[in-house]
């Protein structure tokens, strides 16, 4: 049935970036309940703090910056000495976000990222990052890797494939299951490579087959796949890969795009046989944005240190950060590009509870399996909605779903009746397809890993249900 012709009084465009996090309307937190911004308190400290008399400068908007401060407060629930009681840090109620990343965070997350300024070299900061990079080598169960965490976002990581272990004239293979394939592709031309694409209609991936009969026509330096293509929610099959590549070209380094799976799905870097694992830090492992984080095995290392010429990359190169890394593992500080002290602070707590607390990895892609399952099912069952992943549960993201919009519907006709309802999904992205769909995530800790707690996925399946229902929507 056709969507009715009310709609809701709140404006939306098809993408979730218009929605704004604010507490909601049935929650008793206002601006004069939480404490006075001069109550706040961070841990110790010897500047003075900022009081109804303290001179104020004006900003380039012309607000004060004690305005500012204030304003900032309103979206911390939470009692003076924060930071030396974190047990009583608590978010302002917000709308849920539920889209492939950025994801909801956990309280101790985020306030580990609200951590005072620190030295970049200081003795209390450098074990921090030197954790993060052992930490990370157990998330993908490859103990043997050389990570390198940076700013930037996980499109970075395309950067470092390109600039380290391929070179300019050099041949590159890429398997496109939706808009990041295309993305990748496009990087790798720019630095130089070769780039011959298999492409998957939309919705599915290559073929082993498919895959095979290519690397055997002739020889490849680099694979690259996404693990999860975002735009279309479709998994590949990262462990079949690493077999065939191992048999069929095993000089080839075999990279994994994991910004959307990385933590969410299956990965054994090691055992498998993946070269480089990319991600970023706002999906499956739970951080704010601004974190790259890469992995490189013995074998990719040994092609970035067997170049004939130097890496294309001057921020990206190998050369530059693989000592920086090697020296905070090691214990001792070193300086290539300031690393984001804070965001790195919120990586380590994140990264302490998937790797050293219950559940554990394991447990954790099981969860995220039977999460993806019940809301697959229920939008197919239930709902009656389409996928586009033919078959979702055999071969859709364990980390997100796509979802058909039913005939005659488009995204103004359902997004916005979902912000109404305090949740936030995610428009298509697929070029091809993208007014066709719209896209749920659930991953991560908050989500996935404490639903049973926070009841987070009932309320956004029943949420969904509601605002189909209300536009006109009949199963």
């Amino acid at each position: 049935m056709a969507p009715g012709n009310s709609s809701p009084s709140t404006s939306s465009s098809s993408s979730s970036s218009s929605t704004t996090v604010r507490p909601s309307s049935s929650s008793s937190f206002t601006p004069s309940s939480r404490p006075p911004v001069s109550d706040l308190s961070f841990g110790p400290q010897t500047h003075p703090r900022p009081t109804a008399s303290t001179p104020t400068l004006p900003s380039a908007s012309g607000l004060p910056a004690i305005r500012r401060v204030e304003q900032i407060g309103r979206h911390i629930h939470t009692s003076p000495a924060t930071m030396s009681n974190p047990q009583e840090f608590k978010q302002a109620p917000h709308k849920l976000l539920v889209i492939p990343g950025p994801i909801e965070v956990a309280d101790d997350v985020l306030l580990a990222n609200a951590h005072p300024s620190m030295s970049h070299v200081s003795p209390d900061f450098v074990p921090v990052l030197g954790d993060c990079i052992r930490m990370f080598r157990d998330c993908l169960l490859a103990p043997e890797a050389q990570p390198v965490i940076t700013a930037g976002s996980g499109t970075l990581g395309w950067d470092h494939v390109a600039a380290n272990v391929i070179e300019p004239g050099e041949e590159a293979l890429v398997l496109n299951s939706g808009y990041f394939g295309d993305s990748f592709a496009e990087c790798l031309e720019v630095y130089g490579s070769k780039v011959t694409q298999i492409k998957a209609p939309i919705g599915s991936k290559p073929s082993l087959q498919e895959v095979e009969a290519e690397l055997k026509k002739k020889k490849y330096k680099v694979l690259t796949f996404t693990h999860v293509d975002t735009s279309t929610g479709v998994l590949s099959d990262a462990k079949g890969l690493g077999e065939l590549v191992k048999r069929v070209s095993p000089e080839t380094i075999l990279v994994l795009d994991g910004v959307c799976s990385v933590a969410s799905e299956e990965i054994r870097m090691d055992e498998w046989g993946i070269d480089v694992v990319l991600t970023a830090s706002q999906k499956g492992l739970g951080c704010p944005p601004g974190l790259m984080l890469l992995a490189a095995s013995k074998k990719a290392i040994k092609a970035f240190e067997s170049r004939k010429t130097r890496p294309n990359s001057y921020y990206a190169s190998w050369a530059k950060w693989i000592p920086v890394m090697k020296a905070y593992e090691a214990g001792t500080g070193a300086y290539f590009g300031t690393p984001p002290t804070n965001l790195l602070y919120a990586l380590h707590a994140s990264l302490t509870k998937i790797t050293k607390k219950s559940p554990s990895i394991e447990e954790r892609w099981a969860m995220h399996k039977a999460a993806s399952d019940r809301i697959k099912n229920y939008v197919q069952k239930e709902l009656g909605l389409d996928q586009l992943v033919q078959d979702g549960i055999k071969d859709g993201a364990h980390g997100m779903t796509a979802v058909r919009y039913p005939k005659g519907f488009k995204a103004a006709d359902l997004l916005p009746r979902l912000v109404k309802r305090d949740v936030v999904f995610a428009a298509g992205l697929h070029k091809e397809c993208k007014d066709e769909y719209f896209r749920i995530g659930a991953m991560g800790q908050v989500t996935v890993v404490e639903d049973a707690k926070n009841g987070q996925i009932d309320h956004l399946l029943k949420s969904l249900k509601e605002a189909l229902e209300e536009a006109g929507y009949k199963k």
